[in-house]
């Protein structure tokens, strides 16, 4: 006879990240938003966007990247923590979610290498070292050992500015292939400095950051990382599962209060997204952050859409829980709560995660796209619009707002909003 089912309350057992106790164990995973204004404040559109997952009663909200330094900006309408002028907009995010009893971390990022086109005022994309992103087709310069030092500042002045703003931790992103993830891999990474090379050379510029921010924002400020359980990188010097369950518990010794598994690098395809694929590259390079590309790229890419579409629907299909054989190895090697993202969208699978000991809590992020309530609508038992793996909401960021691009489930969101009192809608402006 099959087991019965884990009972979904674990979603609801409260787990202490630091010294914060959070309510529950599902929580909203970082997505790039396409919300803030061009240059990168805190829009009405941003708060509207966030404020259901608030009053839903979603324990953590995940911010979508924040760049901590203007060379690191990754697409537009990022939201910025690269200087002090953004606190007064990001106050505005941290207390929103706050008068809803939520909490909320800043993800603090720099894209490094990962850019379809240099960050504003800037000619070049800089990264560990020079190696093509294939994808992108930019070709970074190697980071002078100043600009290192300068961008573990940035993060640590960024990781202040979230505490001032009133934000309950920061997440460091050092996964996806962006720049501390360019860091780690071996692939990306071929410097013969004291930031390169050995295990622990590529560790450096990562451990510092951490350090930093940690000697910044004090003991009882809780800092997390993403991280991931395997590069997914064949043919090429990439980081296996092993290999990233050491650097996690380096990181753990030097004071991290969590971490949450992910996977891949740009050029790992969408092995971090998995779902379903018709017409998902054709709306990135129309619609999405790949736009930018060099047009010979977009038209050979647009040309061979259909073919590369088909394969990826048989090498990612929709699965719940796809890093969960990774977070699983994180979990028995550290102390510190291991959080699970992939795929997550249906309460018994997330609780079967947790029951089963796999890892501590779960993230999900188009999950609760197509459901901002999600959290209330589990705890409720009520059945909620559910993710179709439609996956408009991956091939448009950078381009268009993240929303949920499926007709149907997004009407079924609007419905379930408008029970509440909610609208989420895209403004005609970009600017408040």
């Amino acid at each position: 006879m099959p087991a019965d089912p884990a009972p979904i309350s674990v979603l609801f057992e409260p787990l202490r990240i630091g010294g914060l106790e959070l309510a529950g164990r599902l929580y909203k995973a970082a997505t790039a938003e396409t919300r803030s204004t061009e240059d990168g404040d805190v829009t009405d559109e941003l708060l509207e966007f966030y404020e259901p997952m608030a009053q839903a009663g979603t324990p953590m909200i995940i911010t979508g990247n924040m760049f901590v330094a203007p060379q690191g900006k990754g697409h537009d309408r990022q939201t910025g923590i690269e200087s002090d002028r953004r606190i007064p907009g990001l106050r505005t995010l941290a207390e929103m979610t706050h008068r809803h009893g939520s909490r909320i971390f800043a993800q603090l990022n720099h894209c490094g290498r990962q850019q379809a086109a240099p960050a504003p005022g800037f000619t070049e994309a800089v990264s560990a070292s020079s190696v093509r992103e294939p994808l992108l087709g930019t070709k970074a310069r190697p980071m002078t050992v100043d600009e290192i030092h300068r961008t573990v500042h940035a993060y640590a002045a960024a990781a202040v500015r979230a505490r001032e703003a009133g934000f309950d931790g920061v997440q460091l992103h050092m996964s996806h292939g962006y720049l501390l993830s360019q860091f780690l891999t071996p692939h990306t990474n071929r410097r013969t400095d004291d930031y390169g090379g050995s295990f622990d050379g590529r560790l450096r510029m990562p451990l510092q950051v951490l350090r930093t921010v940690r000697a910044a924002v004090g003991d009882d400020f809780p800092v997390i990382a993403k991280l991931n359980g395997h590069d997914h990188l064949p043919g090429r010097a990439g980081l296996d599962t092993p290999a990233l369950v050491a650097i996690a518990r380096r990181l753990q010794d030097e004071g991290l209060d969590a971490v949450e598994i992910s996977a891949g690098h740009y050029e790992s395809g969408l092995v971090a997204e998995r779902g379903r694929f018709k017409g998902v590259l054709r709306m990135m390079l129309t619609e999405g952050n790949f736009r930018k590309i060099a047009p010979w790229r977009r038209f050979m890419a647009r040309a061979a859409a259909p073919v590369l579409e088909a394969a990826m629907a048989r090498m990612w299909p929709p699965q719940e829980g796809f890093n969960l054989p990774q977070a699983e190895q994180f979990t028995r090697e550290l102390s510190i709560p291991v959080i699970c993202l992939g795929g997550f969208s249906s309460g018994p699978a997330m609780a079967e995660a947790i029951h089963s000991g796999r890892c501590d809590a779960v993230s999900a992020a188009r999950a609760m796209i197509a459901n901002p309530l999600l959290y209330r609508t589990l705890r409720e038992g009520v059945e909620g619009p559910k993710c179709a793996w439609y996956n408009g909401c991956l091939a448009k960021w950078g381009g268009k707002p993240v929303d949920c691009y499926h007709p149907e489930i997004r009407r079924q969101r609007d419905d379930l909003l408008a029970k509440h009192g909610l609208t989420l809608h895209v403004r005609a402006s970009t600017e408040e």
